[in-house]
């Protein structure tokens, strides 16, 4: 690894290898990804803190610890973390204990509006790798911007309504919700669940082996039953959106052992539930469960393998805001009913932005739902990622101040 290009292409799994066959050391590395960074996220802002000095201490280190024998699963790895959680999260610990060298923090929503597909820096509103013109999503703003962008290959990121698997979408790259349960809750509704964003489903399942101490999950060996939704009974998708993501699901299914069936669901709006349980109901006679939806999903799942959705009802939005759409439509149901869900790449929109596919599955069937995802991403071409942001990238992003409100339920993704 040579010259400004950092981690562009190349995936968390290889980077630790070459670093621990003494291919490339980790301070080459992470002192290309830091000059990758320098480089590309002038026009993204999509870190709000860069640790150039603990870095290459850091990197120093796992080279030493590889040099005496050390096995490190992520040795050398550059990795970015979400600014809520920073370093201190249990799922950043496991990773840097790994050999993983943290470089960054990365954006998050700041103040000023109610919707959270979006992030703040001191610089400016975080952009989309893919165009300017649109957020990434959020709240993991900064870390799908970062893996999308090729900054760096793995970023750690949470989910308390969608929050890692919406910026995923919109940004072209995974992102992971694991069982709840499976981490400690970020918050104390019991709803946020940190997961990773990266660039491939084999990254994710390093993450998965090193940070929740699970076995690779084995090829599937049966047809796989999944259950198609574009809508769960309540959303109103975007029709763009819908086309992007069948078609990528019925390409995986005709090129797979997958039996693509769409069941007539009649799940309900888990709006009030979601509230409820945040503190924040809409009246005195909001419930604080969803036990209809739960029922509904346990029949499912006693039928089928796998429930697919579009990640999102809409594309990436502008700056300004969402609109009166629910961005968390597809994902913030699994956050109350804690099943594990994946985002991956479906392709892209006519207007040229990352559509994704969500793959849920059963209560602690995560290993499943990795072998899914592992089958998915054999059977389908994913779009590559943009090598330079589209659009205008010198013009500063627009503060918070100057977005119009747009109502209490806009586009949230938490």
């Amino acid at each position: 690894m040579t010259g400004g290009d950092g981690c562009a292409g190349m995936g968390a799994g290889e980077i630790a290898e070459r670093v621990r066959s003494g291919g490339v050391s980790a301070v080459a590395v992470v002192e290309a990804a830091l000059e990758s960074i320098e480089r590309r996220d002038v026009g993204i802002r999509a870190f709000r803190e860069v640790w150039p000095d603990s870095a290459r201490e850091r990197a120093s280190a796992v080279d030493a610890d590889v040099a005496r024998g050390a096995h490190l699963p992520l040795a050398g790895v550059p990795l970015a973390v979400k600014a809520s959680e920073g370093v201190g999260s249990l799922q950043a610990r496991r990773l840097i204990e790994a050999g993983a060298v943290p470089v960054g923090s990365t954006s998050v929503p700041g103040p000023g509006t109610e919707w959270k597909t979006w992030g703040a820096t001191d610089r400016g509103r975080t952009v989309n790798p893919w165009r300017a013109d649109v957020t990434p999503g959020g709240s993991s703003a900064g870390s799908a911007a970062a893996v999308a962008a090729g900054m760096v290959p793995l970023a750690t990121a949470s989910d308390g309504a969608g929050s890692t698997r919406i910026p995923a979408a919109w940004c072209g790259v995974v992102g992971y919700k694991p069982t709840t349960g499976l981490l400690p809750a970020r918050d104390r509704a019991g709803l946020a669940i940190g997961g990773p964003v990266a660039r491939s489903v084999a990254d994710v399942e390093l993450y998965r082996s090193v940070v929740l101490g699970s076995a690779p999950a084995p090829p599937l060996s049966r047809t796989l039953r999944a259950a198609w939704s574009p809508t769960l009974g309540f959303n109103r998708a975007d029709p763009d959106v819908v086309r992007v993501a069948y078609r990528a699901v019925r390409t995986w299914a005709d090129g797979a052992r997958v039996s693509l069936e769409e069941p007539d669901l009649a799940l309900t709006d888990p709006a009030e539930s979601w509230f409820a349980r945040r503190g924040r109901g809409p009246g005195t006679g909001a419930r604080d469960d969803d036990t209809g939806n739960r029922a509904a999903l346990d029949d499912l799942f006693g039928s089928v393998d796998l429930l697919v959705t579009p990640t999102t009802p809409n594309p990436a939005h502008g700056h300004e805001g969402p609109g009166e759409v629910m961005s968390v439509g597809f994902t913030w149901l699994f956050n109350i009913t804690g099943h594990p869900a994946i985002s991956l790449p479906a392709g892209l929109s006519d207007g040229g932005l990352p559509v994704g596919v969500q793959l849920v599955a059963g209560h602690h069937r995560d290993d499943l739902l990795m072998a899914a995802a592992a089958d998915y991403e054999r059977n389908l071409p994913w779009p590559s990622p943009p090598h330079r942001v589209q659009g205008t990238t010198t013009r500063r992003a627009a503060g918070p101040g100057s977005v119009p409100g747009t109502g209490r339920r806009a586009g949230r993704s938490r």
